[in-house]
């Protein structure tokens, strides 16, 4: 048994290759039970999507992990350190990107990173040097005397990351990285969280964005009101649609909630949801699919104006897996304030 930097004996375990890893990890909120039982592994170097709805259990997840919170129930290790035993030498471990963004709104961006340095302990030697090293690497030295709350929404973002790893911590949670940036913004961030996940950083990704998770993750997991409904990588959860297929609609006139019921009133189909000005349905046969949904639009007064088959996504293993729209992924997201 080791000890920690304060003197105390450490409960770290020693278990090869595992960043995070929790059994029956549990927390209410009064009557509420925002995350059930929770049994969840993360490989060193991998990144992890974690996926579901707004008020999943996501945000309640991270703040366990991160010691932020206690769990009611079970327990979590981070490189071995258990979060309840060890809070210190867990928080050494990780870096933490909060939906909101926890940096200074008067401070500049060097000044912001320096002042994280001080907080993880780094010898005053390492403040600037460490602060410059970051603002390169993230593409923020033009900006390391500019105000944050000067900084545009892509900005802050980078920064709030590089903020996190002041201290080189192989082990960064990300919540909702992306939400409430602009296109371009969103694209160059995820392009930051590839090269971190090259760099071999283990990375604990939130989001509602479920292609996000398809195009940056190695592993998926799904969690919907707080219980943990199915994890693996993008293509075995798309390999759980492998025996039915899918398809992409247009139908004349709007997709309203009277369309949506008649056809997931069908018995060809499994789960519908909406793609813009498309239907996506899960099906279990195309040409049964067809047969019934034209003699169901032909009934109406509607009809097939564009239809495509498809390869199953993950947004269809999501809807098969959860029995949810997958728009519900965007309702009630939060936005960032101006400043945040």
């Amino acid at each position: 048994m080791g000890r920690s930097e304060w003197g105390v004996p450490s409960t770290r375990r020693d278990r090869h290759l595992v960043a995070i890893e929790t059994h029956s990890l549990t927390r209410y909120y009064g009557d509420l039970c925002a995350v059930d039982h929770l049994d969840l592994t993360v490989q060193q170097g991998e990144l992890l999507a974690f996926l579901g709805p707004n008020g999943a259990g996501k945000t309640t997840t991270i703040r366990m992990l991160t010691g932020l919170i206690r769990p009611t129930e079970g327990s979590a290790l981070i490189n071995g350190y258990d979060v309840l035993r060890d809070p210190l030498m867990v928080k050494a471990q990780v870096g933490v990107v909060p939906q909101r963004s926890n940096l200074y709104a008067e401070l500049s961006a060097r000044e912001n990173l320096i002042f994280c340095g001080q907080l993880y302990g780094l010898p005053r030697r390492r403040w600037r040097s460490r602060a410059d090293e970051l603002l390169e690497e993230f593409e923020l030295t033009e900006q390391a005397d500019m105000r944050f709350e000067a900084l545009s929404g892509g900005m802050k973002r980078r920064l709030t990351i590089a903020a996190a790893l002041v201290h080189a911590p192989r082990i960064l949670f990300l919540d909702e990285p992306t939400t409430g940036l602009d296109v371009r913004s969103a694209r160059g961030l995820r392009a930051t969280i590839a090269r971190l996940r090259g760099d071999g950083v283990t990375i604990f990704l939130t989001t509602h964005l479920i292609q996000e998770a398809e195009r940056l993750a190695d592993r998926v997991a799904i969690i919907v009101r707080g219980t943990l409904r199915a994890v693996g990588t993008p293509a075995e959860l798309c390999a759980r649609c492998a025996e039915e297929q899918a398809l992409r609609v247009r139908v004349s006139g709007p997709s309203d909630e009277a369309l949506l019921s008649a056809l997931n009133q069908l018995p060809s189909v499994l789960a519908i949801s909406r793609d813009g000005e498309w239907l996506r349905l899960t099906v279990h046969s195309v040409d049964a699919a067809l047969w019934e949904m034209g003699a169901t639009l032909r009934q109406i007064g509607r009809r097939i104006e564009d239809i495509q088959t498809v390869r199953p996504s993950l947004e269809d293993a999501f809807v098969q897996i959860t029995h949810l729209d997958s728009e519900i992924m965007q309702i009630n997201v939060p936005q960032r304030g101006r400043g945040q």
